[in-house]
């Protein structure tokens, strides 16, 4: 078995000057997805729809880009520099949880799979409201 990696999503609230990304992100949702990042992998990052994927103590000013309203050869070119910033951190056989929404595995997991990386998304199917009550939950 691997070391373990979660790949948690970047969302809409944020502070208004820069901070580490980890401390970036304001939302009920993003609090409990780095909960469980930090209870249930080795190691995480955010992955940022203007930055790819951060380093959770990295630095970051606040910005406005989502890939929810980005064209799709935007979020393909997105999904492309993600690849390869993930082909430059993830060790081999790492397991990955990924805690992200659709836009943001559409391009991710599929690329992840294939490379045979071992891929869970705990979260696939459920509505913010249960995905809140599943991390409150798993985070006790």
């Amino acid at each position: 078995m691997g070391t373990c990696i979660a790949l948690v999503s970047c969302v809409k609230q944020k502070r208004g000057s820069a901070v580490p990304a980890r401390d970036l992100y304001l939302s009920q949702l993003f609090l409990g997805l780095r909960r469980y990042a930090e209870l249930h992998a080795d190691d995480w990052y955010i992955l940022s729809a203007e930055h790819g994927v951060l380093r959770p103590e990295q630095v970051v000013a606040p910005y406005e880009r989502t890939l929810n309203t980005m064209r799709k050869p935007d979020r393909v070119a997105w999904a492309e520099k993600v690849q390869k910033q993930l082909l430059e951190l993830l060790p081999v056989e790492a397991e990955i949880i990924l805690l992200a929404g659709q836009r943001y595995r559409e391009d991710i997991e599929p690329f992840l799979r294939k490379r045979g990386y071992s891929v869970s998304v705990p979260l696939q199917g459920l509505k913010i409201g249960e995905q809140l009550q599943r991390l409150k939950k798993v985070s006790e």
